[in-house]
């Protein structure tokens, strides 16, 4: 080959490799150009559902597409996640998963048909949701002491609901019934707002729920809210003490809700993504909806990918032994 050809060959590579490098980033800077899909993966007007809309509605107007919600039920949440991470990676299909989708999942499921730390580049963490402690409005016990007594003396006659195995309310059901050593009969439901409906209509005895799923129907007196597992009373239900208070500092959960994008999808579009849930989460009107639901907004530090990669890290390991232990 003369000089002449071996430099006419490598202009031609030097082409190609402009061209590739050049598209990357073309596409990050095109994105969004259509509307994006989000699955949710409980029932319409659950914890989920609620925080996911919220801040979703903000996003879109930053991005400047639509965010459509699609809401997926199953398997505690598992048959949606499952879909998203084999989802195409191009930033157009997202979930809102949670601390029962990407942590107590996955000593429940045996089979998982995903794993949360690899399957998925992580986006942002949107709000933490405090765990409360629920019963149907005409149950006997008046206090956190009493509800404790009965569930112990008649845990055989008694069931709770739940969205599902998996989920945050079966989890935190779970942590319930293992410190106080009891075995209720589980009610499956679709998603938290099916299972908060048969708790309000008396269908069920009792339940874990996030505070989001719980405020207006403690708020009209329909149900009865014993106690909230988290350090600090939450001002949007001030009169209901903690768990520590209340005599049991064991139970101690908050639940959280989170983007997620399948496995792959581009860092520029993750970047785009999380800069636009943050700005949502500062936004005055965002706030105040969710914290009128009890919802405990991060830290600008808790926002970042990393931040949620070592949340979902971390929580695997918290859930894992404790599932494990009380399934068997």
């Amino acid at each position: 080959m003369n000089l002449l050809d071996r430099l006419l060959a490598a202009t031609r590579l030097a082409l190609v490799a402009i061209t590739v490098f050049a598209a990357a980033p073309a596409v990050a800077d095109n994105y969004p150009s259509r509307p994006i899909t989000v699955i949710v993966p409980f029932a319409a007007g659950g914890p989920t559902d609620v925080v996911a809309r919220i801040v979703t509605s903000h996003m879109a107007q930053t991005l400047g597409q639509k965010m459509v919600i699609e809401n997926i039920v199953g398997a505690g949440g598992t048959t949606a996640t499952t879909r998203a991470a084999r989802a195409a990676n191009d930033g157009y299909t997202l979930i809102v998963g949670h601390m029962g989708t990407h942590a107590a999942a996955v000593p429940l499921y045996s089979r998982l048909a995903y794993d949360p730390q690899t399957d998925f580049e992580p986006v942002g963490l949107l709000a933490g949701t405090p765990i409360m402690i629920l019963a149907r409005k005409d149950f006997p016990a008046k206090d956190l002491e009493q509800f404790i007594a009965y569930v112990q003396a008649n845990t055989e006659k008694l069931n709770a609901a739940h969205a599902g195995v998996g989920s945050v309310s079966h989890a935190s059901g779970e942590l319930l019934n293992s410190i106080l050593g009891i075995r209720p009969t589980g009610v499956p439901f679709n998603g938290t707002g099916p299972a908060m409906d048969a708790l309000v209509s008396g269908q069920v005895d009792y339940m874990c729920d996030q505070i989001v799923n719980a405020v207006p129907p403690v708020k009209n007196g329909s149900i009865k809210a014993y106690a909230i597992a988290t350090p600090q009373r939450n001002p949007s239900l001030p009169d209901v003490p903690t768990t520590a208070e209340a005599g049991l500092p064991a139970f101690q959960v908050q639940a959280w809700n989170a983007i997620f994008a399948p496995k792959g999808t581009a860092p520029a579009v993750i970047g785009t993504l999380n800069a636009a849930a943050s700005k949502a989460l500062d936004d005055d009107h965002v706030r105040k909806q969710l914290l009128d639901l009890g919802s405990v907004i991060p830290a600008r530090a808790e926002r970042s990918p990393e931040a949620l990669a070592g949340l979902v890290r971390s929580e695997i390991a918290r859930w894992t032994p404790v599932l494990t232990q009380n399934m068997h």
